[in-house]
């Protein structure tokens, strides 16, 4: 179950926290993952380097998700090399939290772009070959605060909200060529983006966490696997929330 072998992915953002995990996990699978990441170059390649641990391979792939050129130029080349595009996972994005009244235009633009413009480019570009195999899953990893709303954070919620409709709409104009489109919408995820939180707010979300406990970059990559196997098929344009509880 859930045998990815001869699969080739990619997933953006992947040098750290959730989409290193998924990274792995796909890896761990079966598939060949392309490790997408801008700057950070060692995390990506400690990255692959887990993903071999965990009996898997795949590739370094460098470029920025809000070049449109850059990532279409990167998936053509990804197909070019393995004849084949399967799983596309859009988890690179950006939280820039701010009262709206307060933040920048330069805040607003970079937050959409990467995080809402970076996806598309990225489904644009991968959507071409999993056509043309007849066989495709995209995957966007979204936020349970694109659902639910925070006071700080309308930029943010904004950007992940819109991932939600995109991916279905995807999952429509693709289905009759085998290509699903679907969305994980995670809680609070220990991860390097959450560390900063203040105590006191990290408190307060476990406490209306029914779980009682914060979820792992695992509890998403387990679901992503999930979404990109062919036990999955006939799943497309649902969210798929990994969040303990905290929003039902």
């Amino acid at each position: 179950m859930f045998d990815l072998k001869g699969r080739v992915a990619v997933v953006t953002g992947a040098s750290r926290g959730i989409g290193r995990a998924i990274a792995v996990a796909l890896a761990g699978r079966g598939a060949y993952v392309a490790v997408n990441y801008a700057k950070q170059r060692e995390a990506a390649e400690a990255t692959l380097e887990a993903m071999r641990a965990a009996g898997g391979d795949g590739e370094l792939m460098p470029f920025d998700v809000t070049d449109s050129k850059a990532v279409t130029d990167a998936i053509e080349g990804l197909f070019a090399r393995k004849k084949a595009v399967h799983i596309a996972v859009a988890n690179a994005g950006v939280a820039i939290d701010n009262l709206l009244l307060r933040m920048s235009d330069d805040e607003l633009t970079t937050t959409l772009t990467t995080n809402v413009h970076g996806a598309l480019y990225l489904a644009r570009a991968a959507v071409r070959p999993m056509m043309r195999g007849r066989w495709g899953r995209f995957i966007a990893v979204s936020s349970v605060i694109g659902q639910m709303g925070n006071p700080g954070q309308t930029a943010y919620a904004t950007s992940k909200a819109a991932l939600v409709g995109a991916a279905r709409s995807i999952a429509k104009e693709y289905a009759s060529r085998n290509v699903t489109a679907n969305v994980l919408a995670p809680g609070f995820i220990d991860t390097d983006m959450t560390a900063s939180v203040p105590e006191a707010m990290r408190a307060k979300i476990l406490e209306a966490t029914p779980l009682g406990r914060f979820g792992r970059p695992e509890d998403v990559a387990a679901a992503a696997v999930y979404l990109a196997s062919e036990e999955a098929g006939y799943v497309t344009g649902q969210v798929l929330a990994i969040n303990g509880g905290l929003y039902v």
